[in-house]
């Protein structure tokens, strides 16, 4: 099953984390493919979370210059076109790109403008989350809030939480999530990922956001799931990064198609492409050697995406159409 040419969705898309080497040679020519390998990307399995996220941080420090976000997001929206994604979610965190100078406003702008050109030039609809991070302070956490209000009307479309769940408590966060509640942002949170369904039972209650990223260890507590049901909360689920990072042993035992099987609304992710070495194709394919998955689970997850993105009515319902047509007519055995 060959899913390059249908029309695919993206929720959960971390920017710093998807750098090519393309990309990565051109802010710094001395790196070789090798080095690039070893720094950039992750091994199929890593200690934990933590262990993984350093692959990331080393990219954020690459792009810390207009330029350089602007050659990272035009760049990834080359990835996108390539995989026939009709509409991705583009999120990171702009106060990790201050490192050299720049304000988070004109981070925030520069990306703002890159997603606006790579739409213009690859037709791909797209929006922007900007990521508070688990280990911020409060104040840090409401500038991000502030940003995605600021930017809202622009391609700012939501906000949310990542980084290392495990370690840090949600309190500095709360005031941040409030203030994106009230002024219309919609909401997106890392959970259930470093951390088991207590996790996202607290994220529910004090964040209140309108999808989980990650949500993986929901599967734990049928009780969790039987809410995410009921109150039609999003998972937007990323295969590859969670057997990284050692949520599961091995893919077998990954959650994501029992969370399919009982009704759970839920998107197939990269998550991070460059640090997981993975595309979204390849996510599918996954899905379907180890979960017998076809092409009525990929439209199904795909039409969820749309259904739970945070873009307009409109928007959403060119792409509901754009996925429906393509799929009943895909040859199931290409």
């Amino acid at each position: 099953m060959n899913v390059t040419a249908l029309p695919k969705v993206e929720l959960h898309l971390h920017l710093d984390c998807s750098l090519s080497y393309d990309v990565i040679s051109k802010i710094n020519p001395s790196v070789t493919p090798a080095q690039f390998r070893d720094a950039y990307v992750a091994p199929p399995k890593c200690a934990n979370l933590a262990d993984y996220l350093t692959r990331a941080f080393r990219a954020v420090e690459l792009i810390q210059t207009e330029d350089h976000l602007h050659l990272a997001t035009s760049d990834l929206f080359d990835q996108l076109k390539a995989e026939n994604v009709i509409y991705a979610e583009i999120r990171f965190g702009p106060l990790l790109h201050t490192a050299r100078g720049l304000s988070s406003y004109k981070v925030v702008e520069t990306v703002n403008d890159a997603v606006e050109e790579g739409m213009q030039r690859t037709g791909i609809r797209a929006g922007l989350i900007l990521s508070t991070l688990r280990h911020y302070n409060e104040d840090q956490s409401m500038e991000t809030a502030e940003l995605a209000a600021q930017f809202l009307n622009k391609n700012a479309a939501g906000f949310d939480i990542a980084a290392d769940e495990a370690g840090y408590p949600i309190d500095n966060h709360i005031s941040a999530f409030r203030y994106a509640r009230k002024n219309g942002i919609p909401r997106t949170a890392h959970a259930g990922e470093a951390k088991g369904p207590e996790s996202v039972w607290e994220t529910l209650e004090y964040f209140r956001p309108d999808r989980i990223g990650h949500g993986v260890r929901s599967a734990e507590d049928p009780g969790l799931i039987a809410h995410l049901c009921e109150n039609n909360i999003h998972l937007e689920v990323c295969p590859t990064s969670n057997i990284q990072t050692d949520v599961f042993d091995r893919i077998e035992n990954h959650s994501a198609d029992k969370m399919y099987q009982s009704g759970v609304s839920m998107s197939i992710n990269t998550d991070n492409r460059t640090v997981s070495n993975v595309t979204l194709e390849e996510e599918y394919q996954v899905m379907r050697s180890h979960f017998g998955w076809g092409l009525e689970h990929i439209r199904r997850c795909n039409l969820e995406a749309v259904h739970h993105a945070f873009t307009t009515p409109e928007i959403k319902a060119e792409l509901q159409s754009t996925i429906e047509q393509a799929y009943p007519v895909a040859d199931e055995s290409a």
